[in-house]
């Protein structure tokens, strides 16, 4: 069961403080063997987090060209307008700062924190909007993709986080240890690798030195790299399966692009891309010159949801 005393403790509340709501038991699940481990093949599952995995409410802010003032934005409704943003629409008049300490992202990335806010334990954003995230209802931040996550885990599938969030590592890796903590999850992943594209040094590992590159393109590289890491670490099998869910549309693209890219220069293998937005998904399977779709709905739909996963449909 959920510890409310350990939330309340994240959280920085006494018991006395804002109640921190009751979670529901995860499903107990069966562990599945991978359809292809007799072959060699393995199945490698890569994960966007934010309205993917889980639903947070930190905020993205954007700034009036004239004021200065701030407009915040969900995760969500960024991911639809951004590349609207001072150019038409409802948020024309607004602009995107990329200052990682004052400006859109801020909230995206981690803080440095001195030695007086060290000794008061300061969470970083992400763990405390993920702590106060679980303190809801299962309804309130489970993701789209979160029973394919939660199968992942639970199976020791090799799992890679591609993010465009711009924390360490680490702080991602906490955050989902305190998914473990508190019994959401099974136990850690088995990561095949965190990539909060927009940290500076994963940025420059990914091939960005001067810093120029757009998110979708960064995840794309993440893609590459994981795929490669993946083949270096468990062999070149005709037998491997891929596949990456994202919700943002022009991350889609991007993702789609690279895993043509991918089938090409590893044509047994194959490469899926799970579409998660509004509510709804779509499963497409990559070939060299095209995607199709193989199965559609909604992420309510209990009976088809294993179907997301890498396992037979």
């Amino acid at each position: 069961m959920m510890s409310k005393r350990l939330l309340e403790k994240w959280l920085g509340r006494s018991a006395s403080g804002p109640r921190v709501a009751q979670l529901e038991l995860p499903i107990d699940r069966e562990r599945t063997p991978d359809r292809n481990a007799d072959k060699g093949g393995r199945s490698f599952y890569f994960f966007d987090f934010d309205d993917n995995v889980a639903f947070l409410s930190t905020p993205i802010l954007i700034f009036h060209k004239v004021t200065g003032a701030e407009l915040k934005l969900t995760s969500g409704e960024f991911a639809q307008v951004h590349r609207k943003v001072g150019k038409e629409g409802p948020y024309a008049d607004y602009r995107i700062d990329l200052n990682d300490q004052t400006g859109t992202f801020q909230n995206f990335r981690d803080r440095e924190f001195g030695l007086v806010h060290r000794l008061l334990r300061k969470r970083q954003f992400f763990l405390h909007d993920l702590a106060t995230a679980l303190g809801k209802p299962d309804l309130h931040w489970k993701g789209p993709s979160w029973s394919c996550f939660y199968h992942a885990t639970l199976n020791h599938r090799p799992i890679a986080l591609i993010t465009a969030r711009g924390h360490r590592p680490e702080t991602v890796r906490q955050g989902v240890s305190l998914m473990v903590e508190l019994k959401v999850l099974p136990h850690e992943p088995n990561y095949l690798g965190i990539f909060p594209v927009s940290n500076v040094k994963i940025r420059r590992e990914l091939g960005d030195g001067e810093l120029t590159m757009t998110v979708a393109a960064l995840k794309k590289a993440a893609i590459r790299t994981a795929v490669e890491r993946a083949i270096e670490l468990y062999g070149n099998s005709p037998y491997h399966r891929f596949g990456m869910s994202d919700d943002d549309p022009h991350n889609i693209e991007l993702i789609v692009e690279e895993m043509k890219s991918l089938k090409t220069k590893y044509p047994e293998m194959s490469f899926f891309v799970i579409e998660t937005q509004a509510g709804h998904f779509v499963k497409w399977e990559v070939y060299h010159n095209r995607a199709e779709a193989t199965l559609c709905g909604k992420g309510n739909d209990i009976e088809i949801v294993e179907q997301l996963t890498l396992l037979p449909p």
